[in-house]
């Protein structure tokens, strides 16, 4: 709520532009989602508080509130894929007997790697092009790769506290790899939900 306040207050009071309030709650929701392992044992509760997220989201469409948010001139679900998201990572860590990488990872790139994109592809939109509908900028795929080789590096180093050799290395740039197609195919905020489970997807085919 108070990350809800602190958008409102940019938007309307010192005019930050609706593209930039949504990525700080983007971010933001990414960031305390990321305390929900440690926090929370069940996933009940997870499915409570997104459950909730998502019903203020509603709510704030409906009546038109949330500006900061919603005040884009294009269809999207973003806003409602992302609490999606957040219950899917942690269903399926727990699934998987805790394996945190599987929590961690997918949200991380998520909360980090896609606004990077949006913004860097808007500041810099070089070389646009669009696949099955959903317009995309080079740029933008570039520093979503990179930026998720560089999160999955430590998030690895995290979960694992170890050395990467080349298995490893090769391991997180084929998952990064995928959560960029994921990214570049994806349209209408649909992508706050394909990266997670290209992530997921790869982390389970490729992790021995």
């Amino acid at each position: 709520m108070l990350l809800f306040a602190l958008s409102e207050i940019l938007y309307h009071r010192f005019k930050i532009r609706v593209e930039f309030t949504r990525k700080l709650v983007h971010i933001g929701t990414g960031i305390i989602s990321l305390l929900f392992p440690i926090l929370l044992a069940i996933h009940w509760s997870v499915l409570l508080l997104c459950g909730l997220f998502a019903v203020i989201l509603v709510l704030s469409l409906k009546f038109n509130l949330l500006q900061s948010i919603h005040a884009i001139d294009r269809k999207s679900a973003g806003s409602l894929a992302y609490p999606a998201a957040v219950y899917l990572c942690f269903v399926t860590q727990a699934y998987l007997d805790d394996r945190y990488i599987f929590y961690y990872l997918p949200l991380a790139t998520l909360a980090i790697c896609d606004p990077m994109a949006a913004l860097s592809g808007k500041k810099w939109p070089l070389w646009p092009y669009m696949i099955l509908g959903a317009k995309k900028t080079l740029t933008g795929s570039i520093v979503f790769f990179i930026s998720a080789i560089i999160v999955a590096f430590l998030v690895w180093k995290y979960a694992h506290g170890s050395n990467l050799g080349f298995q490893e290395l090769s391991i997180i740039t084929s998952i990064a790899l995928m959560a960029t197609l994921a990214e570049a195919l994806s349209k209408d905020g649909y992508d706050n939900l394909t990266i997670p489970i290209s992530t997921i997807a790869g982390l389970y085919i490729l992790l021995p």
